[in-house]
């Protein structure tokens, strides 16, 4: 038959090809270049092989394009030859189906005889039967055709096999399932009833098993067709079920939808150009909607029985396995390595936005996405907290350290970035490096939002603490004279960045590191709650409420971080103020000592290092009132940090309290009373300024007992005796303060209160 049908194959294509005009001997050669690819035993690989062995690019490609012609020309001749051999093919169909119910009708026979052997086997003999058989006509009265007449029970064993071999050959299933249920049930009645011989009852529990045996396998392969699906295939899963073959049952089920899903899957390669965002979205919703439908299926099914529920499970956590695997490779992993945070992020939020609503069919695969993305977007939040860092370091080199509002281009995302507090960022004023740094965390904030249930926000948090410190470092070192002090602090490294030379540069420096720490940044961290609420709204509300201890915490290094400046800077003017540019002391011994033993009219004030001290308050003051707007406590702690640190400077310094305790010349009334003096005029002006502290308070207190003790040592006398009274100390401290803030004339200065009427004072 084969032989006739390619024979009349090619007798179509050569009257086709002498139709079309087409030469014999270009149709002869076109069916021996056809004719190696009709064998049975055609091997692809072995033929591609032998014809590129040794055939360079072009040759190559000339064979290329003679294959897509043969291609075509065969698909060209299948086609021909379908039609060609249409209907034969429906005789050959009519022929199969009439082979069928000769086959049907000797399966009858066959089950006819297969009952006779089974009876004679039984022991029964033919002899007693016929007797009995006699007898009983005899006493009936019946003939011996109506006695052998069998029964309706023999008649159903006889014909029941045939029956079910009926309905599995067309194929209805429920028809068949119910019938091998009714069969079960009546022969499980034969054997407690006896009614049937046990050949018989034997005979019909192998053909209802081989029945059975046989509709599983139809159903199994019904179910592996990729046609197969829907209401049809859980139809034929629940047959399966029914047969008693449960486990094989869902193990068919879970791959049914794994073949239908790899199918997809082979399509969605072919039609993606590129891997990111739409890829990541498609394979998504295909992988976790294949995963729902076989928990949906397997759900109504087979319940919520233990065995089948962790074997869905295992299997689904597998699936999101290789899913995130082929994320990661294809899409994830390329981005974090370049940095991309956001794509980053946009791959994230979408495969768990995806996974998350299996959550309602008891499905919690998110921590298995988790698992895989971590590491890719810790390298991604890694590369762009090194952006930030390197990025500002490059402009904190060129940034002339003055206070500007931001540029448009900044506005729109901090005016976004600040609509979570209701108050526009860019009303506060920065240097550029600053502004820069604060649109980078805005933006890395918004990036690093949909990735906080990656357990990541810790970690960002420090990250950016990290980068500020960084920061921070630079601007110490932007002070004059402490580069060498501070080239060790962490980040700072061997980075260059411009000097800050005038006191309003340097407190500038200071407006950025408190603005950044107190408001700007977190501010921008609060992105991070925003979008933990939204992503948890079903969660459990302790854990949101526990994030802000965590960020009140995050806010408070920031502080300290900063608290590192504004001690140097503080150092650097305490420094500044007491010691001359060639290192001397300003603050020595003998500005208390020589006082006694001059005998010219003392005119009564306060030491120059101290008026010194107050007009740097003073402008401290003045510059923080443009450059620290809305933060005046800051102004007033720095006001106070410094003033701490030049009365700490006098307290520690062992040189100087050597000099009043044990120097050549005891401190005299004189000295003393200057010092005192000094000490009062610190503690009026700082708390007219509102910045005595408790511990500068204490630090005074502790340099006038010491002065104190000393004269008393080296005079034997009360101090108090020769001090005047505190009123006059008052008095002299206020005039002072008025003089110095030019609110009063020098005119009328504390010049009256000359030694002879401070000897009165003491005497009174």
């Amino acid at each position: 038959m084969a032989s006739a049908k390619s024979s009349r194959s090619r007798s179509l294509q050569s009257g086709a090809a002498s139709a079309k005009g087409i030469p014999k001997d270009a149709v002869t050669r076109f069916e021996e270049n056809l004719h190696v690819f009709r064998s049975d035993n055609f091997d692809a690989d072995a033929y591609v092989q032998s014809k590129c062995h040794s055939l360079n690019e072009k040759e190559i490609r000339q064979l290329c394009s003679y294959l897509l012609e043969i291609k075509r020309a065969s698909a060209e001749e299948m086609r021909k030859s379908v039609y060609a051999n249409y209907a034969a093919f429906i005789r050959t169909a009519k022929e199969i189906s009439d082979l069928e119910g000769d086959l049907s009708s000797m399966r009858k026979l066959l089950s006819t005889q297969a009952t006779l052997v089974y009876n004679l086997a039984d022991g029964v003999r033919i002899e007693s039967l016929s007797e009995s058989v006699a007898d009983a006509s005899a006493i009936t009265g019946l003939s011996n055709d109506e006695a052998t007449e069998p029964s309706d029970l023999e008649k159903w064993s006889t014909e029941f096999p045939d029956l079910l071999d009926v309905l599995l050959a067309e194929r209805r299933i429920d028809e068949a399932l119910s019938s091998l249920q009714e069969g079960e049930k009546i022969v499980s009645e034969m054997k407690e009833n006896n009614s049937m011989s046990p050949a018989v009852v034997l005979s019909l529990q192998n053909a209802i098993s081989e029945r059975k045996q046989r509709l599983a396998d139809q159903l199994a392969e019904a179910v592996c067709q990729p046609s197969t699906r829907g209401s049809e295939l859980r139809s034929a899963i629940s047959a399966l079920q029914k047969l008693g073959d449960g486990p094989r049952a869902h193990t068919l089920l879970l791959t049914a939808h794994y073949k239908r899903y790899q199918h997809n899957m082979r399509n969605l390669r072919c039609s993606s150009t590129s891997y990111g965002g739409a890829y990541t979205a498609a394979f998504s919703q295909l992988v976790f909607s294949t995963i729902a439908q076989a928990a949906s299926d397997s759900l109504a099914i087979f319940g919520q029985e233990t065995a089948y529920a962790s074997e869905l499970v295992t299997w689904a956590t597998k699936q999101t396995e290789a899913f995130a695997l082929l994320i990661k490779r294809h899409a994830l992993g390329s981005s974090a390595a370049a940095g991309g945070l956001r794509s980053a992020a946009e791959c994230v939020r979408i495969a768990l936005g995806h996974c998350s609503l299996l959550e309602a069919r008891g499905l919690a695969l998110c921590p298995v996405l988790l698992k895989h993305f971590r590491p890719s977007v810790q390298l991604a939040l890694d590369a762009n907290l090194k952006r930030i860092e390197e990025s500002t370091a490059a402009l904190a080199a060129a940034d002339d350290w003055e206070l500007t509002y931001p540029q448009a281009s900044m506005r729109a995302s901090l005016r976004t970035g600040s609509a979570i507090a209701g108050t526009v960022a860019y009303q506060y004023k920065l240097s550029s490096s600053a502004h820069r740094f604060h649109a980078m965390v805005q933006d890395f904030f918004e990036d690093v939002g949909p990735l906080l249930r990656l357990q990541l926000g810790g970690q960002t948090l420090d990250g950016i603490l990290k980068v500020f410190s960084s920061y921070i470092s630079l601007l110490i070192k932007a002070l004059p004279g402490s580069m060498e002090e501070d080239e060790n602090f962490e980040g700072s490294g061997n980075k260059m960045v411009r000097m800050a030379e005038t006191e309003s540069q340097q407190i500038a420096l200071l407006a950025n590191a408190s603005l950044l720490a107190d408001e700007l940044l977190p501010r921008a961290a609060t992105k991070l709650t925003a979008s933990y609420k939204e992503d948890s709204r079903k969660k459990n509300p302790a854990d949101r409420q526990n994030r802000n201890p965590e960020q009140r915490e995050w806010k408070k290094r920031l502080v300290n971080s900063v608290d590192r400046l504004k001690d140097s800077f503080c150092r650097l003017h305490a420094v500044d103020l007491i010691f001359t540019e060639e290192g001397y002391s300003c603050l020595t011994a003998d500005m208390y000592i020589n006082i006694d033993g001059n005998t010219a009219e003392t005119d009564w004030f306060p030491s120059t290092i101290f008026q010194e001290l107050y007009s740097k308050l003073n402008r401290v003051a003045s510059m923080s009132v443009d450059m620290f707007v809305g933060r005046e406590r800051f102004a007033t702690l720095l006001l106070m940090r410094l003033t701490e640190a030049v009365i700490l400077l006098m307290l520690n310094d062992q040189e100087f309290w050597d000099d009043i305790e044990e120097g050549p010349r005891p401190l005299g009334p004189l000295g003393l009373q200057q010092l005192y003096l000094d000490m009062e005029f610190v503690r009026t002006f700082a708390s007219g300024g509102r910045y005595l502290s408790r511990n500068l308070n204490r630090l005074v207190s502790e340099i006038i007992s010491k002065a104190l003790t000393a004269f008393s040592a080296a005079t034997g006398l009360d101090p108090y005796s020769v001090l005047p009274a505190d009123d006059w100390f008052k008095e002299i401290c206020q005039d002072a303060i008025e003089r110095l803030s030019g609110s009063r004339s020098p005119a009328a200065s504390v010049s009256a209160h000359s030694v002879s009427s401070l000897r009165s004072h003491g005497s009174s």
